[in-house]
């Protein structure tokens, strides 16, 4: 069975507040839960007007506090803004509240601009020490052991289950070499997937914490009643993809179906959302299909990027309807 999750950047639509886009994540939650989806990540983004999630343990412990059963955790944490103690500390605190519910997935880039790096005190060097911050993530989290001077606490033990997440082929190196999961941004960046799953898979080594590859591909979906309404709903997310390549990041915007985009901008956007599936039932279903036929992956996170929140709980509830078919289709194809 290949597990579905959902991925909530918690979206704060024009003419909106981040009260309301955190109140919708807690409901869209719930219902995730209802459904069964299996994992609700939020994200880290700094100085985005269109995004709430920006301290994502706090939300991610809102979000846990408000559901029962289903895993809530990081998609992710970008671990060069932090301390790797800090981070162990404040999982290890998440894993306390909510035993065996939590995930920590670990990003290498900034998730900002390098004005708002600046401001978050964030060492350029940063990036380069990624891999040893994570192996130090993972010790803290891990058994103390004889003579350790620095215990996270809370933390130690706890073995909260560590992601690596990426859009590139170093993140799927490094995960190959640690033994860990690995999570591929292709609902933005979906250039390198195929290269990096690959990569991923072949250079695998075993570890104490997984014993065989586990991949999990992030895309966008756009579920409606019609394939009409879908693409109505899908001029959102492009609007707000042309302000954010423009350096004009934005509160997500309501659809606007007249809108009309130079060749350049077509062409990124038809680059950067290449796996965006949006339609009525029918057509999702078999794009999904054919994507889950082509790269097997073990999970499939999505992000629905709808401004409506109406909208977007009834994407989730029918992709939640169709994907038994989704499954079946892909393992006999």
């Amino acid at each position: 069975m290949t597990s579905l999750s959902v991925l909530d950047l918690s979206l704060i639509t024009r003419g909106g507040s981040v009260a309301g886009a955190l109140a919708n994540s807690v409901d869209l939650a719930r219902l995730a839960e209802r459904l069964g989806y299996h994992r609700y990540w939020l994200a880290e983004h700094h100085a985005m007007p269109g995004i709430a999630s920006t301290a994502t343990a706090v939300v991610i412990g809102h979000i846990a506090g408000a559901t029962r059963h289903i895993r809530v955790g990081a998609g992710g944490i970008m671990l060069p803004n932090h301390s790797p103690l800090a981070v162990a500390e404040a999982f290890g605190t998440l894993e306390s509240l909510y035993p065996g519910r939590i995930d920590l997935g670990l990003g290498r880039a900034p998730g900002s601009d390098q004005a708002t790096m600046r401001a978050l005190r964030r060492d350029p060097a940063a990036a380069d020490r990624f891999p040893a911050d994570v192996q130090e993530v993972l010790r803290y989290l891990g058994p103390v052991e004889t003579g350790q001077r620095v215990v996270a606490i809370p933390g130690a033990g706890l073995d909260v289950p560590v992601w690596l997440l990426g859009s590139s082929l170093f993140s799927a190196h490094l995960a190959a070499q640690l033994g860990l999961p690995f999570a591929f941004a292709a609902h933005f960046a979906p250039a390198m997937m195929e290269e990096a799953v690959a990569l991923y898979r072949h250079a695998f080594v075993p570890s104490r914490y997984l014993q065989a590859p586990h991949v999990m591909l992030c895309v966008n979906v756009i579920a409606a009643d019609d394939d009409a309404t879908a693409a109505l709903l899908f001029t959102s997310l492009e609007q707000y993809f042309v302000a954010l390549r423009s350096g004009r990041p934005t509160a997500f915007p309501p659809p606007d179906a007249h809108l009309q985009y130079d060749p350049a901008q077509r062409a990124m956007l038809e680059q950067v959302l290449r796996y965006t599936f949006h339609g009525g039932m029918e057509r999702v279903s078999q794009s999904l299909t054919d994507f889950m036929r082509r790269h097997r992956p073990d999970e499939l996170m999505v992000a629905m990027p709808i401004y409506d929140h109406a909208a977007r709980r009834h994407s989730l509830s029918l992709l939640k309807g169709l994907w038994d078919g989704v499954e079946t289709d892909a393992m006999t194809g």
